[in-house]
């Protein structure tokens, strides 16, 4: 790591600070092996996975934005009349950026002109080395952060496209407004002794930057996206330290020239469209996957019950195979139950032997297959209950058990 700070300083004294997209990515990439030196390459080439999507949508978002001031005339007028109608009382009817500079500005660099530029370049490093940290500790936070960063700059740059709006450089340059001074936010490096600090700043200003690319500011939206990701899982005591940074950046932007206070609230008001309605996507994500799934397990087929075997007599069953009675068999040995039920034995009246194929009855000393002899033990109030129909259906019972294998086995015991 000590390596790393090392080339990191020297690179930025020769070639200034990384705010190319590609170039702060080489940077972030290295500090991330130089951090786990000791992992193997594999997974170290899995961070190149995982945000190569990622550079390449900055790329496409910083040429893109480059293009969207050759179609339509900017706005200039409608944020210096905001500016003035919010702040006019305040400023003797100046817009804010003139007015700060009127009090601020000195030849000389002062020490806020350092914390100035220090706050202006973080613009280009904070989200990102936010999103590497969450990739290196927390892959699904990562995922929900990257969400949401990437949709604040979809939804910033169609506005590029759709109100493209000056910022107040501009509007002193072509004489809407008193005259300000430009470069206040890259002047502070060379006070510290980094004065090819800003070169790469610089650089891009001249040749991809949309110089009216001020509605919204995501240089503001950018810093409270970071700070807002963070609060619900941070102690309230600790916000206000947080949310000094946006409005350090909101200072810096208003003072320096690149934004109108305007601008930095429409700034946050799409960083609150874009959390609520990020948060609202994936809900009702989740809950249409979790009502597919509910559909998918009702539509899929189930395997039929086994159709149940009916019991004829002399089979022997396997032991799963669900039994029922047909009706021929039914019947009978239902009616051949009923009588073993009355017949009156000396023995507890009668014992059920071979699971109730064959039933000793030690009171009337007969042994009969499974439906008892209502002849034999039988008691006198029975017996004269029994009609005809009763005498055959129980002589059905008895002979179609005794010709079963199992009764057979109770005989032989």
């Amino acid at each position: 790591m000590t390596v790393w700070l090392a080339a990191f300083v020297g690179m930025t004294f020769l070639l200034g600070l990384p705010t190319d997209p590609v170039y702060a990515f080489v940077w972030l990439w290295t500090a991330t092996i130089a951090w786990h030196i000791d992992r193997p390459w594999r997974s170290h080439f899995s961070f190149v996975r995982d945000w190569a999507a990622v550079v390449l949508l900055l790329v496409a978002y910083n040429i893109s934005r480059g293009l969207a001031d050759k179609a339509i005339a900017p706005h200039v007028t409608p944020m210096i009349f905001a500016d003035e109608h919010m702040f006019g009382w305040l400023t003797g009817g100046k817009t804010p950026t003139v007015w700060l500079q009127l009090h601020l500005f000195h030849t000389h660099v002062q020490w806020y002109d350092v914390l100035v530029s220090f706050v202006y370049f973080s613009h280009f490093v904070t989200a990102l080395i936010v999103a590497v940290v969450l990739w290196m500790t927390s892959r699904q936070r990562w995922v929900l952060f990257i969400r949401r960063f990437i949709t604040l700059n979809v939804l910033g740059l169609a506005t590029y496209f759709l109100y493209p709006a000056a910022p107040p450089w501009w509007a002193s340059d072509h004489g809407y407004i008193q005259p300000t001074y430009q470069g206040l936010d890259t002047r502070g490096w060379s006070a510290i002794g980094l004065h090819g600090a800003g070169n790469l700043l610089n650089a891009a200003k001249i040749d991809a930057a949309n110089p009216v690319a001020a509605m919204p500011s995501l240089h503001s939206a950018y810093a409270l996206i970071v700070v807002a990701f963070f609060l619900p899982t941070v102690r309230k005591r600790w916000w206000p330290l947080l949310l000094a940074y946006p409005l350090a950046m909101t200072f810096t932007l208003v003072y320096s020239g690149e934004h109108y206070v305007t601008d930095v609230l429409f700034g946050w008001l799409y960083v609150l469209i874009t959390l609520v309605g990020v948060s609202a996507a994936e809900k009702a994500w989740a809950a249409w996957r979790v009502r597919r799934t509910a559909a998918g397990e009702r539509a899929a087929p189930t395997s039929p019950a086994p159709a149940p075997v009916p019991v004829v007599a002399g089979t022997v069953l396997p032991a799963s195979a669900p039994i029922t009675l047909t009706s021929t068999v039914a019947a009978p040995v239902i009616a051949g139950a009923a009588h073993g039920a009355a017949v009156d034995n000396g023995s507890n009246g009668a014992g059920n032997h071979a699971n109730g194929a064959s039933n000793l009855s030690s009171g009337a000393g007969n042994h009969a297959n499974g439906a008892g002899n209502h002849s034999n033990g039988a008691s006198p109030a029975v017996k004269d209950s029994w009609s005809d129909e009763d005498d055959e259906a129980a002589e059905i019972a008895a002979s179609a058990v005794a010709s079963s294998p199992i009764a057979a086995e109770g005989h032989a015991d």
